[in-house]
Parts: structure tokens; sequence; C-alpha cells
């Protein structure tokens, strides 16, 4: 993590749901963390021992008001690359922690009326969303699907809220259709915040578009498909330092303007968590990250350039 990093010590490790534990984490000294805002997110530098560190990507799902501690919440995925699996097996009470700064690509904003959707460990970046809509006095409802209640996290803290909470468990034959939630929505002029399975928000937004509803999703896998076969080079002029660098095919912006002397921040450097976000200030980017939503890129004010390319010949960057 080449971004600002914490040094925090885990204060608690929780058993939420079947493959679900969740994890607090505290200045070492007692010392207040640095804000955060409902949606936002922390990496974690994952030290294996043997093994390269992974940075991995998790929503803070406490209290943003309690600047004492920040709580995740950590899905074990046996098939993944290993990163939730170590956290899973290792991470203990009193264990040193590094990890980012909060930061949200999410964008949660007040309204009168929201929808909440969230699939499985995609109910994490929600549950402070949904407690400021309660403080807020908002018209709001969750719809939160899962294999079952046992593995689902946070379903007792959840059956507080009553009818507002709609749960859709596999187990028990009831399903989730996303595009009903969403054309419900936005009949009922309602903004749609979701996190979850990839599948799920595909749906979400073919759903979103159609409609025109406002739906914003969080995601944390970069599925985007690109054919690297047509991929070209091009140049990136560095507008505040002057340079110019040539990018081939199979290099990133990002690594060429490491290699130019340039220092910028990055994270994940696969395209999820917007950290070497970059202002365009001229040219056509190649989008190829997961956070952007379709119309951020179509403005192309921004681009990330861990990932992403050009379409033309040539682009300005504010770098």
């Amino acid at each position: 993590m080449t971004a600002e990093t914490l040094t925090l010590q885990v204060a608690e490790r929780t058993d939420e749901a079947e493959g679900v534990i969740s994890v607090s984490l505290v200045d070492p000294q007692g010392k207040p963390l640095p804000e955060w805002r409902p949606g936002a997110h922390i990496d974690i530098l994952v030290d294996r021992q043997g093994a390269a560190p992974l940075i991995r990507q998790y929503s803070l799902c406490g209290d943003p008001n309690d600047t004492s501690g920040y709580r995740i919440a950590v899905l074990r995925e046996d098939g993944g690359s290993g990163g939730s699996r170590h956290l899973h097996d290792a991470i203990r009470q009193g264990q040193l922690v590094r990890t980012s700064v909060p930061r949200d690509n999410f964008g949660f904003e007040r309204a009168d009326r929201l929808v909440f959707i969230a699939g499985g460990i995609g109910i994490t970046p929600i549950l402070p969303m949904l407690r400021e809509a309660e403080q807020n006095g908002a018209d709001w409802e969750l719809h939160y699907a899962g294999r079952s209640r046992e593995s689902m996290a946070f379903v007792a803290a959840l059956d507080e809220f009553g009818d507002r909470v709609h749960r859709y468990e596999k187990a028990g034959g009831r399903r989730m259709d996303a595009g009903d939630l969403v054309r419900r929505a936005h009949a009922a002029g309602a903004r749609v915040y979701a996190c979850g399975p990839q599948r799920l928000l595909d749906d979400l937004e073919t759903a979103a578009e159609a409609s025109g509803c406002d739906v914003r999703v969080e995601r944390f896998v970069n599925d985007q498909e690109t054919n690297l076969a047509t991929d070209h080079p091009f140049d990136v002029e560095l507008e505040l330092t002057g340079r110019t660098i040539r990018v081939e095919p199979g290099e990133s912006i990002l690594g060429k303007v490491r290699e130019a002397g340039v220092p910028v921040p990055s994270s994940c450097e696969g395209g999820t968590c917007g950290t070497c976000e970059t202002f365009v200030v001229q040219g056509e980017p190649d989008h190829r990250d997961a956070v952007l939503s379709a119309k951020e890129r179509a403005e192309n004010e921004v681009m990330m350039i861990c990932v992403s390319r050009c379409l033309g010949k040539k682009l300005v960057l504010e770098i």
C-alpha cells in the first residue's frame, strides 16, 4: 500500500455467521482514528508467512460516530487467493494489522426515500447507511439475500428494524427479483444502494438503465471483460510535471508513471479500490475499472490508471 497507512490492533474477533467473522480494530495507544462516512472501506495488508502479502478491501460496518475503532466483516472464501482464509485462520486479539485510511467510493447521500439491496457479505457497507437513514427519519427498506439465516451476517441486529427488513433465504425458496425492486424503487422516487455478488449487481444495473432509476453499487471484484489483443501503444502527457511517457501493450499507466520517477498513490492495482483515481485533462480513456459508474465513465473526468488505458493515441493527465 502506498497510500497513507495505519498500524492498528485487533481488539475483538467475533463469529457473525457461518463462514463470517467480524474484526474490531483500534489504535494501539488508544488514539482516535480518522473519520469515515457510511459506505467507506479500508485496505488491509495481509502478511502471510512464506508468501507474498495481499491487499484486500473490507467495508466498514461499525458506527461512523465512534472514532475509537473500525469494524470489518470477513467472509471466508476457500476458492479465493488466500487472503480471507489467512484472516480467518490467523487473526487473533492483540495482533497488529496494517491498514489504509478509510476511502469512500460508494458516495452515500441523504434522501427522503431509500432502498438498500444486499447479497451475502455485501451487507457490510449497507449497515451504517441504513442506521444513518433511520437516524435521519428517512423512509427506507432493506432487501437482503443469502443462502440461509445461519449464513447471513448481522441478522439479529437487523431484526430490530422489523418489517423494514426483507430477507430472501435461498434455503427457504425465496428469491430476490432485482428488476422488480428497481422498478418499484423508481416508481416511488427512491434512491437505491446495493452491494453483493456480481450477478446481483449486474441485474440491478441492467434494470436501472432500463428504468432510469438512481442505483449506486459497490464492487470489490473487477469483472470487466477486455480484449487485450486490441491493446495499442499510446502516449500520456503528465501535465503537472511536463513529461510524456509511452505506454505499450501489456504495460500500465501506473507502472510507467512510477518508472518515470513520479510518485502516485495506489493500493489494489486491480481497478477496485479507487486509490489511483486521476483527473483526465484531455483524451478518451478506455475504462477497465470496477469503481466508476456508467455515467462517470461517459463523463471521462477521471480514470483509474492502474488498469485503464487510452482509446486514442494520447491522454493528458493531471499528474
